[in-house]
């Protein structure tokens, strides 16, 4: 039995999130999964580093699974891209020991959340709008403030699958690139929909709508707030993880 890691690329806008749903709710774990399953003719299980929402990006998911194929790895690979949508890219397959999970192994996740300041037409598929100009030193200053390890539950939605609420954050930073403003955290782990609800309570900051002590006293309250939004999902990537 071989333990197979895979690199996954995803345009996340058609799919109902990555993990697997039942009845015909399309899904990238799913698609993936049925992709194997058809060419190795035997039932595939994937486990990822990130449960992705619907509508968010990835530039390199990492999963694995178990498989008895006697198939080598790229041809397992050049077929899965030859039947999977044009959406949906595999790369970079490796053998690796059995204990290895792409979750539960990972020590460290980046996302990276894109930001126009005024709508567009073709850039706006992978980008959420902030239709204004915030002020990027402000939202800077909170996006420092989230360093070290901390109880994010004030910015995420209730998941029971997941209960622990706190995470080790070890980047966070906006910068501008092109005419993009983008926010890229990194952490060991991140609470369901963190990063979104983040990013658009900094945009608010930046906007004037609230200050960096109101921020701070959001994040301190430790309880899920209904006044916080979430950022919308297309201008979101997993864009990163280490093992």
């Amino acid at each position: 039995m071989k333990n197979i890691r895979i690199t996954v690329e995803y345009d996340g806008t058609s799919y109902a999130g990555w993990q697997r749903q039942s009845g015909r709710i399309t899904t990238v774990q799913g698609e993936i999964e049925a992709a194997l399953g058809m060419i190795l003719q035997e039932k595939i299980s994937l486990a990822a580093a990130g449960r992705t929402d619907k509508g968010v990006h990835a530039k390199a998911q990492i999963a694995n699974f178990l498989s008895a194929s006697t198939l080598d790895l790229p041809r397992i690979v050049h077929s899965l891209n030859s039947v999977l949508p044009d959406t949906i890219r595999v790369s970079d397959p490796q053998e690796m020991p059995y204990e290895f999970h792409a979750r539960h192994s990972a020590r460290q996740r980046q996302y990276r959340y894109f930001l126009l300041e005024e709508p567009s037409a073709i850039y706006g598929r992978f980008a959420g709008c902030s239709y204004g100009k915030p002020d990027i030193e402000v939202m800077q200053e909170i996006a420092a403030s989230l360093l070290g390890t901390q109880d994010f539950t004030a910015f995420s939605k209730e998941d029971r699958d997941n209960p622990g609420r706190l995470c080790t954050v070890t980047a966070s930073e906006w910068y501008r690139y092109d005419r993009y403003l983008v926010f890229q955290i990194s952490a060991n782990r991140f609470l369901r929909s963190m990063v979104r609800y983040l990013v658009d309570t900094m945009v608010c900051a930046g906007m004037g709508a609230l200050s960096a002590e109101e921020f701070q006293s959001m994040l301190d309250s430790r309880v899920i707030l209904n006044s916080v939004k979430p950022a919308v999902a297309n201008g979101l990537f997993l864009w990163k993880v280490t093992y």
